[in-house]
């Protein structure tokens, strides 16, 4: 499934703008806040979530604007729009083709993967990034992981909410605490699968221009939930928050070549090790689902020698499906070949190169 058309109406630096991109890779080229990673943004928010920025709804909606925004795109016969109305800005819409829907069933249709230089800190950060990223992962391949993990979530929010009052209800307690085993299960088996699935693909890769990474789990995984979390109501009551469950779980990543944590790598290894794993995961989604996820490369040709530039634009076209690119100049995607729809970004508008 690949996006043939793509407007937005008062989203970030964009009053109104309509794109129609092609099969294959979509290379978006500007300036420096020219307004080319907007554009990513907008189709991350083709999935569930906040986007590739992770930023509040009100913070993408255009200053100078009527306070919403809107982000519509046409998916073969399937029309996707999401967005906020005037008046509120946290609240976010979804529709399917004029429908109704919630945000979590986005990943029905489409599954969306990016890389941005933001991440490259993803090995340095806390845990919570790298749990973000790997749910990312999990999501392309579990269209039902986005609603667990909500649910999840809300259950563990009631259940802190709750256990910081004088005298809590045990069986409300209870039954949020079986609420958040349910859920949490199936979190943790999916995180679980994925990891197992993913790294066996990369250690049985063989060798080349982008480092294979090692997948762990660490943390989360409670043999019995349930029971760890009623002993621990006196313990998570004084420290403000849920200390067991699948919420503290950390993806834990080693460089193959070097038998090395990848948080001691360089940099250059640690962009090499995400790529290496972004382009495998992509590969095994379409394996198992039947559709390539779309990629979402934010200045990725800038951060490449020349050899892995090529390396990176010859597996991409090889194994087809869109991919959207953004760089300062077009000679940066010189090499790439296959189907490419060029488009200069400038003064929030769009146009074809």
């Amino acid at each position: 499934m690949t996006v043939s058309r793509l407007s937005l109406g008062d989203f970030r630096s964009y009053a109104d703008a309509v794109v129609a991109p092609g099969r294959g890779f979509i290379i978006l080229t500007g300036e420096n806040g020219a307004g080319k990673t907007n554009l990513l943004e907008a189709v991350s928010l083709l999935s569930p979530g906040r986007g590739l920025r992770g930023a509040s709804l009100a913070e993408m909606a255009r200053r100078g604007g009527e306070g919403g925004f809107s982000v519509a795109a046409r998916l073969g016969d399937v029309d996707i729009g999401t967005g906020t109305a005037p008046g509120a800005p946290e609240r976010r819409q979804v529709r399917i083709n004029g429908a109704p829907a919630s945000a979590n069933s986005l990943s029905e249709w489409l599954s969306v993967l990016w890389l941005t230089p933001a991440m490259d800190r993803l090995f340095a950060e806390p845990a919570s990034g790298r749990r973000r990223f790997l749910d990312r992962l999990v999501l392309a391949l579990r269209p039902d992981h986005a609603m667990h993990s909500a649910r999840y979530e809300a259950a563990m929010r009631a259940r802190n909410k709750l256990l910081a009052e004088e005298s809590p209800d045990a069986e409300w307690l209870t039954a949020l605490e079986a609420r958040m085993t349910e859920h949490g299960a199936a979190i943790a088996e999916a995180r679980a699968a994925a990891a197992a699935a993913l790294g066996g693909r990369l250690a049985a890769a063989p060798e080349g221009p982008f480092a294979r990474a090692g997948l762990q789990l660490a943390g989360g995984d409670e043999p019995d939930l349930g029971r760890a979390l009623a002993l621990g109501r006196s313990r998570d009551a004084a420290a403000g928050r849920t200390l067991a469950g699948p919420h503290r779980t950390d993806l834990v990543v080693t460089h193959l070549g070097k038998d090395q944590s990848a948080s001691l790598c360089s940099t250059g290894e640690q962009k090499a090790l995400l790529i290496g794993l972004i382009l495998a995961h992509a590969d095994l989604v379409a394996e198992r689902s039947g559709r390539r996820p779309i990629l979402l490369l934010d200045e990725i040709a800038a951060h490449l020698d020349p050899l892995r530039r090529a390396a990176l634009f010859e597996r991409l076209a090889g194994a087809g499906g869109q991919v959207w690119m953004t760089g300062t100049e077009p000679s940066l995607f010189a090499g790439i070949g296959g189907e490419a729809t060029w488009l200069a970004v400038a003064d929030g508008a769009v146009k074809s190169r």
